[in-house]
């Protein structure tokens, strides 16, 4: 296979935009193996990886994508990637969610992702927690909150985070650092 360039995922990108029929089905095969990654070291860091884990939590967070793909103004591949960390977001925020139903005997439809990514409750009211810190975070600090999703559920670097962002690294640094304490003051005092 041709190695994919920056271009070639923004050009798939404008044409999904547009509304070109087929676009979506040429993204994927381009994108896979890096969402495959991002996921997996989001997934490395918290869970039990397993390629089938990982896969399992790609395909949900494209599926989100897809469905609002045709809605978005996709700048870049940097962007689409951003979008995607925050889709991994959702899908483990919603996994989290649905557990924490279950357990208290409500019913909730499980997503497939479900079976295959183990948490403890104690990561399930952490991820929930941390995600209402993060919608908290973005009324007064959208950046701050966006690194947060780039660098935690993403799995970017500092560097590839200023990339994405087109700051410097200080400035993601500095950022990651403010976002970090924050959030732990906040989820101290989230009720269990």
């Amino acid at each position: 296979m041709q190695a994919v360039n920056d271009t070639d995922i923004t050009v798939l990108l404008r044409e999904i935009a547009s509304g070109r029929a087929g676009a979506l089905d040429d993204l994927l095969p381009v994108v896979y193996d890096q969402l495959k990654s991002l996921a997996h070291r989001r997934l490395t860091r918290e869970y039990d990886p397993s390629t089938l884990a990982t896969t399992g939590l790609v395909h949900e967070a494209y599926l989100k994508l897809v469905g609002n793909a045709d809605r978005i103004d996709w700048k870049d591949r940097n962007h689409f990637y951003a979008v995607a960390s925050r889709a991994m977001r959702q899908v483990l925020v919603g996994r989290a969610i649905a557990r924490k139903a279950i357990k208290r005997g409500n019913s909730a439809e499980r997503v497939s992702v479900d079976d295959f990514i183990p948490m403890s409750e104690d990561r399930a009211d952490e991820l929930i927690a941390l995600d209402e810190g993060l919608g908290e975070l973005s009324k007064f600090n959208p950046r701050v909150a966006h690194i947060v999703d780039l660098r935690y559920f993403g799995g970017f670097s500092i560097s590839e985070v200023a990339d994405i962002l087109g700051v410097s690294e200080a400035t993601v640094n500095r950022d990651w650092r403010v976002a970090r304490v924050w959030l732990f003051d906040f989820m101290k005092g989230v009720p269990a």
